[in-house]
């Protein structure tokens, strides 16, 4: 036993109020608080987080649109076929064209052959029968140069004079003659005005057959109203013309170059 256990305190007690032992157990009560918020969020930690998430609901006008969008796709792929079958029948339709074309010009060209063939043969067979014609008139011409008189002398015995000078376009003597140049010049010695181109020439007087030539009647080449050439009859189945630069003015029979027609103006 000890020897001072039966000796009291010389301490005074503690005046212990009752604020101070409220504020100590406030301060022992958060601690506790705290301990215990601090298990409990260990606790929490501890167990795995589910988190739910909700889907949107599939509403009408969300199925009626996406039914729209599966008929528009659809209706595109309808769209590409039938332009796919249009472009075909379109590539089909030109290559039957180009063929058709092709077999149409084949035809044209051989029917155009065949009409040259046909032209050839008809105009050769036409100089034939001119050149027969004209033959025949000049052997049984009644009318000669040694029996023309008058003006229609003086006209053949004028284009003669003129033989062997020189062809030259626009040119109407006295050296150098075209053709319409040497008949006009020849019919001015007799009087007679006539127009200044063949085309014209050949509507003058009155239109003759060349079966039934006369001296100082006017030959023309081409239709009349557009002949390109004229020269002068001189009888016996001759005629006197400016012909081209090669030839310069000649006399040649009717048969080198058979006339188109003639026209009489004396």
């Amino acid at each position: 036993m000890s020897h001072t256990a039966h000796i009291r305190s010389h301490r005074k007690p503690r005046n212990r109020n009752a604020s101070t032992i409220a504020m100590r157990a406030g301060v022992a009560g958060g601690v506790l608080s705290l301990a215990a918020a601090g298990a409990s969020a260990t606790a929490n930690a501890a167990e795995p987080v589910t988190q739910t998430l909700e889907l949107p609901t599939l509403t009408a006008d969300l199925a009626q649109q996406v039914a729209q969008s599966a008929e528009a796709t659809q209706q595109a792929a309808a769209n590409y076929q039938l332009q796919a079958e249009r472009d075909a029948a379109a590539a089909k339709a030109a290559k039957q064209a180009k063929a058709d074309l092709a077999e149409a010009k084949k035809k044209a060209a051989e029917a155009k052959r065949k009409a040259e063939a046909e032209r050839k043969t008809a105009e050769a067979a036409s100089r034939s029968t001119a050149r027969a014609t004209l033959t025949a008139a000049s052997s049984s011409a009644s009318t000669s140069t040694s029996t023309a008189t008058g003006s229609v002398a003086a006209v053949i015995n004028f284009v003669k004079a003129q033989v062997g000078k020189a062809y030259v376009s626009g040119a109407t003597g006295p050296s150098a003659y075209d053709c319409s140049g040497l008949v006009q010049t020849a019919f001015k010695q007799v009087s007679i005005n006539l127009p200044r181109v063949s085309q014209d020439q050949s509507m003058q007087g009155t239109q003759v057959s060349l079966s039934n030539l006369q001296p100082g009647d006017i030959l023309y080449w081409g239709s009349r109203g557009s002949a390109y050439h004229v020269a002068v009859y001189v009888g016996d189945g001759m005629f006197v013309g400016a012909q081209n630069p090669s030839t310069g003015v000649v006399e040649r029979p009717l048969s080198y170059d058979p006339p188109t027609g003639a026209v009489r103006v004396l």
